[in-house]
């Protein structure tokens, strides 16, 4: 395995920050921190977040006029989350469980709709972060029965480094300033994967440290100035310690207190209608949310910034149901904390239900954008920050 030189790391993030600059908009709030990682600012897009493969005509499907607007409007930044049977020869429409040997049955049209994608972006200006939403053995998601157990069974740890080895492979001359790996969304354990309700805790930091060198180690021996990114324990929420000292970046959440940015959100609530209603700032089922309490819950991940470990923000955002001049409030003193430590952000999603194009929100005066409904106040929040 190769020896991690940070030097040589924070060097590589440095360029990248320079190369990949923001057209037009300019930050109103200055960061107050130097992070090594660039300010990545910009979206997540959804073509490939189902196991079922997404058609090119779907509703769903980024074009290279939605990467030409994000750019347009001073953005940088997009965010693949994927799930890994949508590039497999395995038949989802089966309900059939995946066997271990299908986890590695590549399907190279497949493949091929998720680079023509990602050189989509690229021709826009936009850096691409493809990251595996669901692995080999895991994902924060119910919905699909995985073979084995991500942390618990080599056999799954084998398969998901083939899986990045695969893409290290598959981008090995595509420059780091345009592109970097994610390893996997929101790591937590599970004792049943299949129950979405099920509670979940952190992972073991020898095992993340140990999974996290296994991918490390394919991708670099393709591409030594990769970023690589790990997204913080628990289901994001935590720094990693056990990572501080390897060529890897961290990425939070933003999505803190969960009854503001999920409120009535299926996949959260059983009843939808059990969720509080979310003010902001102001007391939500019987504690005090406000900006100092956000400023608390970053701090861990600004100290990691001091450590000159980067950090991104790799998703954030409201669900539809939050009331607009709520989330837009709470929205902005994470954005302005996020800011002034150097972190960038991605915005889950650019189309659809926390996006910034046909979100659905029932209580905001939509512009008409080209056929689409446009919330002007979040991008121009967006912008600011």
């Amino acid at each position: 395995m190769q020896a991690f030189d940070r030097r040589k790391f924070l060097k590589t993030a440095a360029i990248g920050a320079a190369v990949v600059g923001l057209p037009g908009w300019v930050s109103c709030v200055q960061p107050k921190t130097k992070n090594v990682l660039p300010r990545w600012r910009g979206f997540n897009i959804l073509d490939f977040f189902s196991p079922r493969r997404i058609a090119d005509n779907s509703r769903f499907a980024a074009t290279e006029q939605d990467f030409k607007w994000m750019a347009d409007w001073g953005f940088n930044f997009v965010r693949f989350p994927m799930a890994y049977p949508s590039y497999l020869n395995y038949d989802r429409a089966s309900e059939t469980p995946i066997t271990p040997e299908q986890t590695l049955d590549f399907n190279e049209e497949a493949v091929e709709q998720i680079e023509k994608t990602v050189f989509a972006a690229h021709k826009a200006g936009l850096h691409v972060n493809l990251n595996l939403h669901r692995a080999p053995g895991f994902c924060i998601n119910a919905g699909f029965q995985e073979p084995f157990n991500l942390w618990k069974d080599s056999e799954a740890q084998q398969a998901f480094y083939a899986h990045w080895d695969m893409w290290a492979k598959r981008f090995k001359n595509v420059s780091s300033k345009l592109l970097s790996f994610d390893l996997v969304n929101e790591p937590c354990y599970k004792e049943d994967m299949n129950d979405q309700f099920c509670p979940s805790t952190a992972i073991p930091g020898d095992t993340y440290r140990k999974v996290a060198l296994g991918c490390l180690e394919v991708i670099h021996k393709q591409t030594p100035d990769r970023i690589v990114v790990a997204d913080g324990n628990q289901g994001g929420s935590s720094v990693t310690p056990e990572l501080e000292d390897l060529p890897i970046a961290q990425s939070c959440r933003g999505y803190y207190p969960h009854y503001v940015s999920h409120y009535r959100a299926g996949w959260v609530w059983k009843n939808p209608d059990d969720a509080p209603k979310p003010v902001w700032p102001g007391v939500i089922d019987g504690k005090e949310y406000n900006r100092k309490v956000l400023e608390e819950f970053y701090q861990p991940w600004i100290d990691l910034v001091n450590k000159g470990v980067g950090v991104h923000c790799g998703e954030c955002g409201c669900y539809n149901e939050t009331p607009h001049e709520v989330f837009l409030a709470w929205f902005k003193d994470q954005l302005d904390i996020l800011t002034s430590a150097g972190i960038g952000w991605g915005l889950w999603n650019f189309r659809g239900d926390f996006g910034l194009l046909d979100s659905g929100r029932k209580d905001v005066a939509y512009e008409d954008f080209y056929g689409h409904k446009l919330d002007r106040k979040l991008l121009n929040l967006l912008q600011k920050h």
